[in-house]
């Protein structure tokens, strides 16, 4: 890897500031100055220090996020603040995408990564890896509507695959119900075109789990962690490195 590509990977600047940096004959290269912008560094063997700190290069990084509502789930857009401003510029340098997308009123789980492979693995509709949400409902939700998420219902485009759903409470004075639904697609909507279907609104969604990854009680909305050993463990089929 050239060493104005290590450098500007591992935080220290965009590529003009890490070629200043490297002209002022702050690097050093096996304890030798180098001011050679595209000096290939063996990152196995080569010793990289910026003013004698050593760099640590990751080739991967894995953040769990609790997105908040408001925010949009991409990359970059014109109009709504997204998932990778809200982490603000000190992970720009990471390149981080979110994998899979939460509508800009959903909150809950999120995982943001620079794993392309991952992602894939993760979002592939052959994996058939499970996301649950909990969710307020507008509407009395019923024993039919049960039977009708797990027949999988026909939203035009597509047909839903069985989904588990369960009614956690009900409140008959405000006509709204409290639930959780386990789904396999991830569509466009989906959980919410699923309860117009059977005639309800979605009022608030979160979900609470994708995969073997979970939603920490603790993890308040709007932070962010990075993985934790466990739960890079059981990443592992899908891709983790």
């Amino acid at each position: 890897m050239r060493l104005d590509k290590l450098l500007s990977h591992t935080g220290y600047g965009t590529r003009k500031e890490v070629k200043k940096l490297i002209s002022s004959g702050a690097i050093r290269v096996n304890d030798i100055i180098c001011k050679k912008s595209g000096q290939i560094i063996n990152l196995n063997d080569d010793l990289v220090t910026v003013m004698g700190e050593p760099v640590v290069y990751q080739e991967y990084y894995y953040y769990i996020l609790n997105k908040p509502a408001g925010i949009i789930s991409a990359t970059e857009d014109n109009f709504h603040e997204t998932v990778i401003n809200w982490l603000g510029p000190d992970y720009a340098h990471m390149e981080l995408f979110p994998v899979g997308r939460l509508d800009i009123d959903t909150t809950g789980l999120l995982l943001l990564s620079n794993n392309g492979q991952l992602a894939h693995q993760l979002l592939s509709p052959k994996k058939k890896v499970p996301k649950r949400y909990v969710a307020t409902i507008d509407g009395i939700v019923t024993q039919e509507d049960i039977e009708a998420f797990k027949a999988g219902l026909d939203l035009g485009d597509f047909i839903a695959q069985s989904a588990e759903l369960i009614i956690h409470a009900t409140d008959i004075e405000a006509v709204q119900s409290e639930i959780e639904v386990e789904i396999w697609e991830g569509k466009f909507h989906q959980v919410k075109r699923m309860f117009e279907k059977v005639g309800k609104e979605v009022l608030t969604l979160q979900r609470i789990s994708m995969g073997p990854l979970w939603l920490d009680e603790d993890l308040a909305e709007g932070d962010w962690r990075e993985l934790t050993e466990e739960e890079a463990q059981a990443l592992e089929p899908y891709g983790f490195e």
